[in-house]
């Protein structure tokens, strides 16, 4: 998707650093460290809504449940239908369990 956009020294430096995390909490601490409190919890409200999303929850009931914007889950929807394919991944090994509906892409 934008994967051109953000490739270079600084992100590889970093993905490269979150590849190196040993524990949750050496991931808190860095992610502390790292972001805004409001960065964190954006960046986890999206993928609490791509979960929900992968779980065939409707807009409304995703917005009420996370706080989501609509402009929020339809972005993140457009990167779950259109996107790499690592929502769905990171999700599955998260949650092996769940038995989504798969999403038939046109």
């Amino acid at each position: 998707m934008q994967i051109e956009k953000i490739k270079g020294n600084q992100t590889e430096q970093l993905f490269k650093a979150v590849l190196e995390l040993k524990d949750m909490e050496e991931c808190y601490r860095f992610f502390d460290d790292l972001c805004t409190i409001s960065e964190i919890q954006s960046l986890a409200q999206r993928f609490e809504v791509a979960h929900l999303l992968r779980l065939k929850k409707t807009y409304e009931s995703i917005k009420k449940e996370t706080g989501a914007s609509t402009a929020t889950i339809s972005r993140v929807r457009r990167a779950y239908d259109y996107g790499n394919g690592t929502y769905d991944e990171m999700l599955g090994r998260l949650y092996p369990d769940e038995n989504p509906v798969p999403i038939i892409k046109e």
